[in-house]
């Protein structure tokens, strides 16, 4: 942290008619606030903070609470922790008053462990901690109402996550990866899971799908070999294809009764299931659907759903039943 302003100014390290110097109160006191005005200015600042850290014995743990963002355009944070030698610090900026994550923020990062999201925050833009390979927690607050594509990608390390009752979308490949994942709430607010969002969650053992999401797109789930059961709720109208394929340890689905389709390979080698509802509202099964899923012996379908070739294992018997 930056004790003294007005030595980096005699030093010229910052220009004071460039940067403005705040007073004001927070919760240790009162300290000096930095407005920098250009991201070559915020740099400047984080250069000299992590030279202190190393100084002081905290690095790589840098604390960068004592800036004000609100000077920059947008787009000026953009990757700004994923940069260089910013890669290797773990910044403390949880009093950063800002209304995104921005993209590509933590861009593999691989010093950030613990990260609690600003209150000021609705969006996290997409790639934002992509590969932050040693992060193992993360609080998504209640204002955040998107999450963007691939934002927590292959953060292999994450095992704790808890998701704001705000956010009505997740994108394509947001949690692809996250293998040391063990359970998910998808929180009632949320009407969209996007493509392979979970897929590779190999250790997600437990899922609970909120009641306002109407589908579930290809690969959503795609290669979660822990999960053991599943309950779609009544919300949902499609499940698309390999949504739940290579669901190795999955034994039991659970159906809603608003689902209409289902797409090819939906469930595709799930080889432990032995035991799905299929709801009279299903009108059509895609190629392969439950195709591998050698442990499923009979199953019963409505008359008027259309089944397509190898949608079941040859020795799953079909039950048609009247609607």
């Amino acid at each position: 942290m930056i004790k003294d302003f007005k030595t980096y100014i005699n030093e010229g390290l910052f220009d004071r008619n460039q940067s403005e110097f705040n007073i004001g109160k927070t919760d240790k006191g009162i300290e000096q606030v930095y407005i920098p005005k250009t991201s070559d200015e915020l740099h400047k600042y984080i250069d000299i903070a992590i030279e202190n850290a190393k100084k002081e014995g905290t690095y790589p743990d840098v604390n960068l609470n004592n800036i004000d963002v609100s000077e920059l355009r947008d787009g000026e944070l953009d990757g700004l922790f994923g940069d260089d030698i910013y890669k290797q610090i773990n910044p403390d900026i949880s009093s950063w008053d800002i209304k995104n994550i921005p993209s590509n923020f933590f861009y593999n990062n691989k010093q950030i462990k613990e990260f609690t999201i600003p209150n000021s925050v609705t969006s996290i833009e997409k790639l934002a901690f992509y590969y932050c390979t040693g992060l193992t927690s993360v609080t998504i607050g209640n204002r955040v109402t998107s999450i963007g594509e691939q934002a927590f990608y292959y953060c292999t390390g994450l095992k704790s996550l808890t998701i704001g009752n705000r956010v009505t979308g997740i994108g394509e490949w947001t949690f692809s990866g996250c293998r040391s994942l063990t359970s998910i709430e998808i929180p009632n607010s949320v009407k969209s899971i996007g493509e392979q969002t979970f897929s590779g969650c190999g250790g997600l053992s437990s899922v609970t799908i909120g009641n306002s999401v109407t589908s579930i797109r290809s690969g959503a789930f795609y290669d979660c070999s822990g999960l053991t059961s599943v309950t779609i709720p009544n919300s949902v109208t499609s499940i698309r294809s390999s949504a739940f394929k290579n669901c190795s340890s999955l034994t039991s689905v659970t159906i809603g009764n608003s689902v209409t389709s289902i797409g090819g390979s939906a469930f595709d080698n799930c080889t432990s299931l032995t035991s799905v509802t299929i709801p009279n509202s299903v009108t059509s099964i895609g190629k392969y659907a439950f195709y591998g899923c050698n442990g499923l012996k009979s199953v019963k379908i409505s008359e008027q759903c259309h089944i397509e070739a190898d949608s079941f294992p040859k020795n799953c018997k079909i039950i048609r039943r009247d609607d």
